[in-house]
């Protein structure tokens, strides 16, 4: 079985004088939820494999964050495809994942996560708040035959539930 993490980046900073959204940092709160949602799946054993990471600054931030806290021993890898993206972009970059592969986290933003946990998963109305966590789960090892319709909805988690105060 496949396991697809879609983070959404923290809460960003949006007072920063970043001069782009690109280059928005997070904010505090953000750092937080990232860091959090790294221990906990370290907490499970669940570490990602891989992970892709939007360039945008929030997002690479996010999954950096993670992945310290929760000591995994994975590639970060930033997409340019995965930034003001559509779902399209996500399943293409899933499916150029290298076999080996069992659990693959990309990291970005919305409407297109929000978007995307309902396609995976066949239907329904997700969303998805900033450093929410959705595991969706595929049949069979190859991530080139991923598709649409395909995936199970495991679990849907907020920072909320990790007791993180976020929004």
């Amino acid at each position: 079985m496949l396991h697809l993490y879609l983070l959404r980046h923290g809460k960003s900073d949006w007072e920063a004088p970043s001069g782009s959204d690109h280059d928005r940092p997070l904010a505090p709160r953000g750092r937080r939820a990232a860091r959090r949602v790294g221990r906990f799946l370290r907490e499970l054993g669940q570490e990602p494999t891989s992970v892709v990471t939007s360039t945008a600054v929030r997002a690479r931030t996010t999954a950096d964050f993670a992945a310290a806290a929760g000591s995994w021993n994975c590639s970060i890898r930033s997409s340019g495809d995965l930034y003001l993206s559509a779902a399209a972009a996500l399943l293409s970059e899933a499916r150029s994942e290298a076999g080996g592969t069992e659990r693959l986290m990309l990291v970005g933003h919305e409407p297109t996560w929000s978007q995307a946990v309902g396609l995976f998963s066949g239907g329904g109305r997700v969303r998805m708040v900033t450093a929410a966590l959705a595991r969706l789960d595929f049949p069979g090892n190859d991530w080139s035959r991923i598709d649409f319709g395909l995936a199970t909805l495991t679990w849907l988690i907020t920072p909320k539930l990790l007791g993180v105060d976020e929004d």
